[in-house]
């Protein structure tokens, strides 16, 4: 603890106090987040293994998943290391270059990770009101090239965050009431006049989850409008079917991310602790329980898994 007591007004780093008020019971809190990450890391690479391995799964469709499984890893893995540092050693010291680059990474994965999610809505559109041209029209080329997109786009509307902030100076106290170097969490440590920084990641925000949920709302109207066209109810349920993992993804990533983000800004009543629970629960759950979605909901991938297992 002596540490934490000398440093906090360094110029050259922050410190992360971890879940502010529980502090007693971090060793506690530590359990499940740990649990959380090593089960969503072994999941996820079970599926990149399984994926790269297997030739007949080299679809569209599942180098999708294999690629939201890798954003799953590198988000989780941006932070959550950290967290377990604080938890269990008490090491809360992060230099501000440390503090702005695990920043940029965790926004920035987290909006490629949108972008996937974009991408397989599209993926579905297609597979589903134009099954015959699929394999023209989605190949994995063009997979990659859509990927690329979203890669970009991260990088050019995440990285002026953290490059407006380093411009900031920063005030005596340095101590972040959090587990990882969140923007806004971070922006609140200026002395400094932050009204652009804050704006700039409150729009960014807003516009590309609204328009990410709009694509993704514009491909399925045109999946529901296409599938009431069919006279089956068989074939109604099954095209319908091929779509639910995806929508159970959807479900669980912008729900919880706007809600978590929404009384972030303006939940000024919710206690500290709330807000950083329900920060880090946003981003350690998806990446466990989105391998057991995929899994359960299809057939060719899971049964694939299950072949690998009992190799071994």
């Amino acid at each position: 603890m002596a540490v934490f007591n000398l440093t906090p007004s360094d110029s050259s780093i922050f410190i992360l106090t971890g879940i502010p008020g529980l502090e007693a019971d971090h060793i506690w809190i530590s359990i499940p987040f740990s649990m959380c990450y090593i089960i969503g890391l072994l999941g996820n690479f079970t599926v990149l293994f399984v994926v790269g391995k297997e030739q007949t799964l080299h679809k569209p469709m599942y180098v999708l998943i294999s690629m939201l499984a890798l954003t799953d890893i590198t988000t989780s893995t941006s932070f959550v290391p950290k967290a377990l540092c604080i938890f269990w050693f008490n090491l809360k010291i992060i230099t501000v270059k440390g503090c702005l680059t695990q920043m940029f990474f965790f926004h920035a994965l987290s909006n490629v990770h949108s972008a996937i999610l974009v991408t397989m809505a599209f993926d579905r559109y297609v597979a589903l009101c134009n099954p015959l041209r699929y394999a023209t029209i989605l190949t994995n080329a063009r997979i990659a090239k859509l990927v690329l997109v979203g890669l970009i786009r991260a990088f050019l509307f995440i990285l002026p965050l953290p490059v407006l902030l380093s411009r900031q100076p920063f005030c005596a106290n340095r101590i972040i009431p959090h587990t990882y170097c969140d923007h806004n969490a971070v922006a609140k440590m200026s002395c400094g006049d932050i009204t652009v920084s804050r704006v700039y990641g409150l729009v960014i925000a807003f516009i590309l989850s609204l328009l990410d949920m709009t694509l993704i709302g514009l491909s399925y109207g045109m999946i529901i409008r296409g599938v009431l066209r069919i006279s089956s109810k068989k074939a109604n349920h099954k095209a319908l079917n091929t779509c639910s993992a995806h929508i159970c993804v959807i479900m669980m990533a912008y729900p919880l991310g706007l809600f978590s983000s929404l009384t972030h800004r303006f939940g000024h009543d919710i206690a500290p602790h709330v807000h950083v629970i329900l920060a880090n629960v946003t981003y350690l759950l998806p990446p466990m329980l989105n391998l057991v979605i995929y899994g359960v909901k299809t057939k060719e991938l899971r049964d694939k898994v299950v072949k690998y297992f009992c190799r071994m």
